[in-house]
């Protein structure tokens, strides 16, 4: 049994592309390949001043807390702190860093892989202890990620490409499911033909079941033409790992062929 940690800096993913995040699906994510939960941790910031003036603010942080702890995550609260400079602008600052730098390094004995959900820079020493006391280390992260912290993991996932996990942006309230024809979802351009002006995105159909992503029987891919790419991307900046592209997928143009990508938008270049 792999026994999985997870820790998730709500403030920081919640800026930077992951907001909306679905937690069950990142337990899915986490869990896979036979993995079992031991830790589930998120970090939230609350502003107790604007709770005093606005009861639907508590009320929806009331409410986001109790069902994370209805899925079996521990909730940590950061209150929100309020600094003044001498010209009386003011500055909110609410760190869970060092709790959730705590918690990982102290849990970290009983546990085999640790999923750092969070893209923050300051979290590459406490990859790097973990590495040096045994434990696999995973970054879940979305946009803004720092490049030092990826590179330093044993294996960095963008979330924007974990099926469902946060929503896409221009699907429709009956849009089919994700991988289905007429679905939007989110891929990489890994092949580009620039003298034909064609490519190919690949994308996910469902989390994995393997531990590694890359190259598993859920990895399909989308053919698309040059002249469908979005304004604003240029087709010399293809193929590329690190622009994530959000697509829908359209009937194949042949028999047996593969699904063509068309309305294609850039969600996100880290």
């Amino acid at each position: 049994m792999r026994r999985v940690g997870v820790y998730v800096d709500a403030s920081n993913i919640g800026m930077n592309g992951g907001h909306g995040m679905r937690y069950e699906v990142l337990r899915t994510l986490a869990c896979r390949g036979g993995g079992e939960p031991q830790r589930l941790n998120v970090y939230l910031a609350f502003d107790a001043q604007r709770a005093d003036r606005e009861p639907e603010y508590l009320q929806k942080a009331s409410n986001y807390q109790a069902a994370l702890r209805d899925q079996g995550f521990r909730v940590t609260v950061k209150q929100v702190r309020r600094f003044y400079d001498d010209e009386g602008m003011e500055t909110k600052k609410a760190n869970a860093d060092l709790d959730m730098a705590v918690d990982v390094l102290t849990e970290s004995e009983r546990l085999d892989t640790v999923v750092l959900v969070t893209g923050d820079g300051d979290f590459v020493q406490v990859a790097r202890a973990l590495q040096s006391k045994g434990c696999r280390v995973e970054v879940v992260a979305f946009d803004n990620v720092s490049r030092e912290l990826r590179d330093t993991a044993d294996q960095f996932i963008n979330g924007l490409l974990v099926p469902n996990l946060v929503p896409v942006r221009n699907a429709g309230p009956a849009s089919p499911r994700w991988g289905e024809i007429g679905s939007r979802v989110r891929g990489v351009c890994q092949t580009y033909q620039a003298e034909q002006r064609y490519g190919f995105i690949r994308y996910l159909s469902g989390v994995p079941n393997s531990i590694v992503l890359a190259g598993q029987e859920e990895t399909r891919s989308a053919f698309f033409r040059g002249g469908d790419l979005p304004n604003g991307l240029s087709e010399t900046q293809l193929p590329s790992r690190d622009i994530i592209l959000e697509f829908e997928l359209s009937e194949p143009a042949k028999i047996d062929g593969l699904p063509v990508a068309r309305r294609i938008d850039v969600i996100a270049s880290i």
